[in-house]
């Protein structure tokens, strides 16, 4: 068994399609297929079905992965150390980050990084399902580092260091019957439409968890993955919603106005997180050094 077949394995676990795992390693799909082949004949087990409905892993794959994962950790730990000795970080490291976050200027920290460690390269990847999302996928291990959203105490199997604690805000169309009001409380709300993101997103939870202490039922008629598209939505009168400062910029100039919600006070916490059960790679201690320096 050799690091390549597992670094093609899990490129394929991680896709669950042998053309996108090609297009990450650069290489040609017959090539990861010959590969996944020569594995699963030495394995003597077949690691992923496929069929029309696409690739999925077997039980032996999903049994592979964990182990997979930890030996290419191994050596990438080896080769960090031999690096050190001459005083050169070198690597890739993968980023969970969620759509619409500015409160931190991730383009100029890897631009940072980019000067500082020319030989650290930084694959980014988008939520596909809000912090739920990434938080699986970093405790799966396919994310070195990930940006979330938590609304209570970070999770014990996470290293969590708080980056960002932005307030929420009630933001109606400047024609809505709040929009003339001194403030709000959240049984007001109950029976108007909200936009929001999807469930599993942070802010939707912070939001969601509040609704719920208060007793209060409230109606999201619109979701959107993007949070940032919600003020258009928003002042297209298609709903009320809770954004945040970094996503409003200049609201009465934007068709929109913000009410004061007299009975809560919101905000949702972002964390830039590793796991506790993985040790960092040198690229992801670069990138850790550099966030906690200018954050």
């Amino acid at each position: 068994m050799e690091l390549r077949q597992l670094e093609y394995f899990l490129a394929v676990a991680d896709h669950l399609s042998f053309t996108r795992a090609a297009q990450r390693l650069h290489v040609v799909q017959s090539g990861v297929s010959a590969t996944i082949r020569a594995l699963e004949r030495e394995l003597g087990a077949e690691l992923f079905t496929r069929g029309p409905a696409g690739v999925r892993l077997t039980p032996a794959g999903e049994e592979l992965r964990p182990h997979a994962r930890a030996t290419i950790d191994a050596a990438r730990a080896a080769k960090d150390a031999v690096n050190a000795t001459r005083e050169t970080v070198r690597g890739t490291v993968t980023v969970g980050t969620l759509t619409s976050i500015n409160v931190i200027d991730l383009p100029a920290l890897l631009a940072e990084l980019h000067v500082r460690h020319p030989e650290v390269r930084v694959h980014l990847r988008a939520a596909r399902a809000g912090t739920t999302g990434l938080a699986r996928q970093l405790r799966d291990g396919d994310l070195d580092i990930a940006f979330l959203v938590f609304t209570g105490a970070p999770p014990s199997d996470l290293r969590a260091r708080l980056v960002a604690d932005v307030p929420l805000q009630l933001v109606v169309p400047k024609d809505h019957p709040l929009a003339s009001g001194d403030s709000v409380t959240l049984a007001e709300l109950a029976g108007l439409s909200f936009v929001d993101a999807p469930p599993g997103y942070g802010t939707r939870i912070v939001v969601d968890n509040a609704f719920a202490a208060a007793g209060v039922e409230r109606t999201v008629t619109l979701e959107v993955a993007d949070i940032g598209t919600a003020a258009a939505y928003i002042r297209n009168g298609l709903g009320i919603g809770f954004l945040s400062w970094s996503i409003l910029d200049d609201i009465d100039d934007d068709g929109l106005v913000t009410v004061p919600v007299a009975d809560q006070s919101l905000s949702w916490r972002l964390y830039v997180t590793t796991s506790a059960t993985r040790s960092p790679s040198a690229a992801s201690r670069a990138l850790l050094s550099l966030i906690a320096e200018r954050v």
